[in-house]
């Protein structure tokens, strides 16, 4: 085959041109192709480092003066004081790299140059700098360099895009186009209904002479209070974005028309089709983009990740420990706790993270801690600009024992870090990331990893109990807040625990070790590569990953399933209708269900604080008590300070009440949660409810069905 990789940054094996690990990923598997005998070409952009790449690779600049206009429609809400329309008019030019048996094609014209520093622009940057249209720029001009320019002979040719933001115009261009098979692999779990202008997409669209349904990728404005309240907090939880009413999705617009959808790893998959759990599961249900997902579902697969084969190579024997600690200002008899990623305050967990190296330090000095918070450019021994003034405060109060790095480093320098340290620290929150090839990196030379239990990277198996065979390390606590004490209590609870571990009890220190040691030796590109190459050859002749019954069940996908399946699988349905408390479908397995199957669908339904399921049930029981339970859950009552409002929910870890007017977090413990407004809400009241076990599920309660009902009196204006 021929494989052409579309990707936004591609340069995996120089650390100058690497920002992340999409780098890697591209690389590696382009790699991989290359080596079991296949044809890879990368169209990437240039990132205006051509100098660079000239004085370090031989590179070859090709023929390809493409004199072309990119339209730019802009969103008046969101570019006020720009022009409606902008014509960018662009010559885009092409380098040829030859690197280890792969062509790289380097594009490069006025707006792929920009950002030689940053690369991506920043999220901010919209609304005020045309720079943040670089990725729309690099799709029209990859995309005819893609057509018109590179040869593609008589070989099938499957192009794989990486990331949907970077590629959402190639598939429904190249859908009817019989020389390519298209691939979409989700590198990371950006916001599922991102949107993008439609009359700029039409535009675009237009551009290529192509057609597509919009309409039928369109969502209506949600109805009623829940759901403004959901649409309200959700964009803080990075899981979603607030819809425009003439936006379009791109990722339902990808999964629409591509021919695969590729995920790094199971819990990727998992997540991305049913975000359970989570804080947008239930509004997810009502989006077109969940039906989308549902329909596409025979097209996903887990193609997989790795952890470099350069890396595995190495020895960590050739490394002294202690030399490398020293160097670094530090103790080597202490344990040695370590976080590498690219500066992401919020999405890495690392303001969490300072805080809770702060507090943890304070508590027991005798740790070290290394981090490095890549802000931009580097290389070995590449100084760079401080990243955030608290995290700098942070290692400064603590000499000796917390060495901090703003540079990005070359797997020289990561390498030896690693093998310096007892444990890894990876507290992702939003549930963004996916493989996290840092923490395979860290774990394959031994680190003990404390990291989020995110869905995406259970392969790392550190969710497990600690008891577990299995196990690997220690977890957190998911997180879907920017500023989480939840977090930060955790990671400081986990890191002095794992340090109390490592002098007490080292037996059990080195069986985590050697588990995490042995688990991330086995994700390997040879096999990464292998998946997707069979999944590649199957989809051209016409066979499909398809959707199994397993998976089904385990969503809940209930009406996908064949009438085979409910004969077949009887027994692993009626499970997870018993765990969703979905009395239907339960009795659908099981007809003859008696009064104790319903109190079982009860508890379950109560511990997912599915009220509405509850309330069904407990009717169907008969049990007054528990109606009045659930009825009593929640209770408003005027006090002399205003409105108390009380919520009670045994395994509840936090409150949270979304109202038009803002957000109130409930203060208390043991699942009894306080506040108190000083305005009648006007609205039924919203909450948003974390629960043990990491589930967060979200409440309406009207304010007139609370008890003991709010009294006629003074101070009682409506908010």
């Amino acid at each position: 085959m021929h494989i052409v990789k579309f990707a936004f940054e591609s340069l995996g094996f120089d650390v100058r041109l690497m920002r992340g690990g999409l780098a890697s990923l591209v690389w590696n598997l382009a790699q991989e192709f290359a080596d079991q005998g296949h044809r890879v070409s990368v169209i990437t952009p240039a990132h205006g480092c051509l100098d660079h790449l000239r004085a370090h690779y031989d590179l070859e600049e090709l023929d390809h003066a493409d004199q072309h206009t990119v339209p730019l429609i802009l969103d008046p809400d969101v570019w006020p004081g720009h022009p409606a329309e902008l014509e960018l008019h662009l010559t885009t030019r092409a380098h040829r790299l030859r690197h280890e048996g792969v062509d790289i094609y380097l594009l490069s014209d006025e707006y792929l140059d920009l950002l030689p520093e940053r690369i991506y622009p920043a999220r901010a940057s919209e609304g005020s700098d045309l720079a943040f249209f670089k990725p729309l720029v690099f799709q029209v001009s990859g995309l005819r360099f893609l057509r018109a320019h590179l040869d593609l002979d008589a070989e099938p040719a499957v192009v794989q895009a990486y990331e949907p933001y970077y590629h959402y115009l190639l598939p429904p261009v190249l859908r009817d186009d019989p020389r390519f098979l298209v691939v979409s692999t989700l590198a990371s779990n950006m916001p599922i209904n991102q949107q993008i202008h439609r009359p700029q997409l039409e535009r675009l669209l237009d551009l290529f002479d192509t057609t597509a349904d919009l309409d039928a990728l369109t969502d209506r404005p949600p109805l009623g209070t829940l759901a403004r309240a959901m649409a309200a907090h959700l964009p803080a939880t990075h899981l979603t974005e607030p819809a425009t009413t003439d936006g379009i999705g791109y990722f339902a617009l990808i999964a629409a028309n591509c021919d695969l959808l590729d995920f790094l790893t199971p819990g990727q998959l998992d997540f991305y089709s049913t975000f359970r759990d989570t804080p947008f599961e239930q509004a997810f249900q009502h989006l077109t983009v969940q039906r989308i997902v549902r329909r596409s579902a025979e097209r996903q697969f887990v193609g997989g990740c790795a952890v470099p084969d350069s890396w595995l190579a190495r020895e960590p024997a050739d490394n002294d420990r202690e030399q490398i600690l020293t160097a670094l200002g530090l103790d080597p008899q202490l344990p040695t706790f370590y976080h590498v990623a690219r500066f992401s305050p919020h999405h890495k967990g690392q303001v969490e993270l300072f805080r809770a190296i702060d507090t943890a330090l304070t508590a027991d000095p005798d740790i070290n801690v290394i981090v490095r918070c890549a802000v931009a450019a580097g290389g070995d021994n590449v100084l760079s600009a401080v990243g955030d003034p608290y995290f700098q405060e942070v290692a400064d109060r603590h000499p000796g024992r917390i060495r901090l790095d703003w540079a990005m480093a070359g797997e020289d320098v990561l390498h030896q870090e690693a093998v310096a340290a007892d444990f890894c620290l990876f507290p992702s929150k939003f549930e963004l990331d996916s493989f996290l090839i840092a923490q395979g990196q860290l774990m394959a030379c031994g680190a003990v990893p404390i990291g989020t239990a995110q869905e995406v990277t259970t392969h790392y198996r550190h969710h497990l109990p600690r008891e577990h065979p299995d196990a690997t390390g220690f977890a957190v606590p998911r997180s879907f807040t920017e500023d989480d004490p939840l977090l930060t209590a955790a990671l400081t609870e986990r890191i002095l625990e794992a340090a109390r571990i490592h002098r007490q009890d080292p037996a059990e220190y080195r069986r985590l070790s050697d588990n995490a040691r042995a688990l991330a030796r086995r994700f390997t590109w040879r096999k990464a590569a292998t998946t997707r190459l069979a999944t590649f050859a199957a989809a051209a002749a016409g066979v499909l990953p398809g959707l199994t019954p397993e998976r089904a069940t385990e969503y809940g996908w209930f009406t996908a399933l064949a009438d085979t399946d409910w004969v077949t699988h009887r027994r692993e349905i009626a499970e997870a209708a018993k765990l969703r408390g979905d009395l239907t479908v339960y009795r659908k397995c099981v007809p003859d269900m008696d009064r104790d199957a319903v109190a079982d669908l009860f508890a379950a339904a109560f511990a997912r604080a599915d009220f509405t399921r509850c309330a069904d049930l407990a009717t169907l029981l008969d049990d007054p008590d528990l109606v009045t339970a659930l009825d009593g859950r929640c209770r408003a009552e005027w006090t002399g300070e205003g409105l108390r409002i009380d919520y009670r929910l045994p395994h509840a870890e936090s409150v949270l009440l979304v109202l038009p007017s803002g957000e109130h977090r409930l203060t208390g413990t043991d699942g009894h949660f306080t506040t108190t407004l000083a305005r009648t809400p006007a609205v039924p009241l919203a909450f948003l409810l974390q629960l043990r076990g990491g589930r967060t599920a979200w409440d309406e309660r009207p304010l007139d069905a609370c008890r003991p009902a709010t009294p006629v009196g003074a101070g009682r204006e409506r908010d």
